[in-house]
């Protein structure tokens, strides 16, 4: 995801300036280790339920404040940093903005990506 052409576009839409205060990005990158054990992981598999995160997205632009959301998961092999989930919330208050990008962040991640780690051989 280019944020900075993402941003661009929210910026360019006439009511951006009324309802948004706040824009917070999460950039999640394969990690090589392992959360569970700090094993080393060469790569990890990664598939993507895209009509879940949809959902997700919809109930979460419900949430007070919030402007406009976008996500995007990456799915397949993926190598220790290579990107693999963009969020994007816009809104109006940082309180608003910091606890739905949060919450989606974790129904996103427990939910709709799930991941099988690539052990070192």
């Amino acid at each position: 995801m280019d944020f900075n052409a993402a941003i661009a576009a929210l910026k360019a839409r006439p009511d951006f300036a009324d309802h948004v205060g706040m824009i917070l990005i999460h950039n999640g990158t394969v990690r090589s280790w392992s959360r569970g054990d700090g094993a080393p992981v060469t790569a990890i598999e990664v598939s993507v339920d895209r009509d879940h995160i949809e959902r997700l997205r919809r109930e979460f632009l419900q949430h007070p404040g919030i402007y406009d959301i976008i996500i995007e998961a990456r799915d397949g092999l993926l190598q220790p940093g290579d990107d693999l989930l963009f969020i994007i919330v816009a809104g109006d208050i940082r309180e608003h903005v910091k606890q739905t990008l949060a919450h989606l962040l974790d129904h996103v991640k427990t939910e709709a990506v799930r991941k099988r780690e690539l052990p070192e051989k």
